[in-house]
């Protein structure tokens, strides 16, 4: 027997001529099983990222109040608002660096949305004051005298 013919050992052994309609539809359903659970494991992963936070910090104004201070007005967002968030504010030179940093505690409350203006002392002349970021996690050194 010749390798040519077909036999056992020929080309139609080593590799095959079609699919049958039913491994066809095994290599079908399986790579659309596959797809859907990457596609659902990709939503949840997007929804955690990208989802709407439990605590958010939106500036809505700032006032320029002496050569190094600056008066920022934002408004705090919470799914909680039983719970203290903290928030750190900034103020901006005229070249964008960063001339003062404030953290502000916003304690707990019965409104879920708080609107809040606080002055940053600042190291040079500030030309804008601007909400960097709120959070759930208060840091042990901030108190309510702290924002006082």
């Amino acid at each position: 027997m010749n390798a040519s013919d077909g036999g056992r050992y020929g080309p139609r052994a080593t590799y095959p001529t079609e699919l049958s309609n039913r491994s066809r539809r095994k290599w079908f359903l399986g790579l659309t099983g596959l797809v859907l659970a990457v596609g659902v494991v990709l939503a949840i992963i997007g929804f955690q990222k990208f989802g709407s936070p439990d605590v958010a910090g939106e500036g809505t104004g700032f006032f320029i109040t002496g050569p190094t201070t600056v008066d920022v007005q934002f408004t705090v967002s919470r799914a909680d608002p039983s719970k203290p968030v903290s928030c750190v504010l900034k103020a901006r030179a005229k070249d964008g660096s960063e001339v003062g940093r404030r953290e502000v505690l916003i304690p707990g409350g019965q409104a879920p949305r708080v609107g809040v203006r606080t002055t940053v002392h600042t190291s040079d002349r500030p030309v804008v004051g601007e909400v960097f970021g709120c959070g759930p996690t208060v840091p042990p050194y901030l108190t309510a005298q702290d924002d006082e």
